[in-house]
């Protein structure tokens, strides 16, 4: 079996695939993709990386600067 070893690769097998299996290529990645962003954001609030922010997000609410829309 041979193993996928760059990106070039990977481009020239996207363009091997028919319609359907770019379909669900695409499906797969989308999840993949969203999986990983989420494992990110998850490490970075365990890391306290977004706690400025949080903060500054109830300072905004408690002084009545945020909106419905």
């Amino acid at each position: 079996m041979k193993v996928m070893s760059g990106v070039n690769e990977i481009e020239a097998a996207v363009l091997r695939l028919t319609p359907a299996e770019l379909d669900a290529f695409r499906t797969w990645f989308t999840e993949f993709d969203a999986a990983a962003w989420d494992r990110q954001i998850e490490d970075d609030v365990a890391a306290g990386r977004l706690d400025a922010l949080a903060d500054e997000a109830v300072d905004d609410l408690r002084a009545g600067r945020c909106t419905d829309r």
